[in-house]
């Protein structure tokens, strides 16, 4: 959806975002980590266990010069409010089944001089042991790293951990990736389920 780059935000989007911003600061996270050097990757938000992630996600990037994206699906983006979704960083996506949205956000890598696309893998907040993989698929069709990205709301702290690019092998990237986070979050039961799901598969394989 072409939006002219030169055009002012609307008043409802820049109320919000500073709303949002100022809660983020009013909670008082503690941000770890940098900016990835790089201008177009994938940030995956894990775990998510409460509507406070959001908020922490887009204070945290505000604070490290990051505008997010996401992706919605294409009946949010329409009138009236097809300004404030594209403003507040949407990515309309069509999800009907003839449509490929991988394909359709791997486009949007590609016309995008930078973006930074926040996803989470989990799906929703209730955990059923797998990650939803449309967040590699992309990585891979649009050629981008995955930035993996943490928050724990028990201690206040969260941040961006280092690029990783995938190689196409996905059981041995996700093994990295989940490293990161059991690094990050050891006490998250939820990385060790993936985590001994993978060594289970391992060892299988044997």
């Amino acid at each position: 959806m072409p939006t002219d780059p030169n055009r002012k935000p609307s008043l409802l989007s820049r109320i919000v975002r500073r709303l949002l911003v100022a809660l983020y600061r009013w909670k008082g996270w503690k941000l770890e980590g940098g900016r990835p050097d790089c201008d177009k990757f994938i940030i995956l938000g894990a775990p998510h266990t409460s509507n406070w992630d959001f908020i922490f996600f887009l204070g945290a990037t505000n604070e490290l010069g990051i505008r997010p994206s996401f992706m919605g699906k294409m009946s949010l983006f329409k009138w009236p409010a097809t300004n404030f979704m594209l403003d507040m960083g949407g990515i309309p996506v069509d999800r009907s089944k003839r449509a490929n949205y991988v394909e359709q956000v791997a486009d949007a890598f590609a016309r995008a001089k930078d973006l930074a696309l926040v996803i989470a893998p989990e799906g929703s907040r209730t955990f059923k042991g797998d990650w939803k993989s449309g967040f590699y698929h992309i990585a891979m069709a649009a050629g981008v790293p995955i930035v993996p990205a943490w928050v724990n709301n028990q201690t206040m702290r969260g941040g961006l951990g280092d690029p990783i690019m995938p190689t196409g092998d996905y059981p041995a990237d996700l093994a990295r990736i989940i490293a990161f986070y059991r690094a990050k979050r050891p006490d998250c039961d939820r990385f060790a389920i993936i985590e001994n799901k993978l060594i289970a598969e391992r060892g299988n394989e044997a």
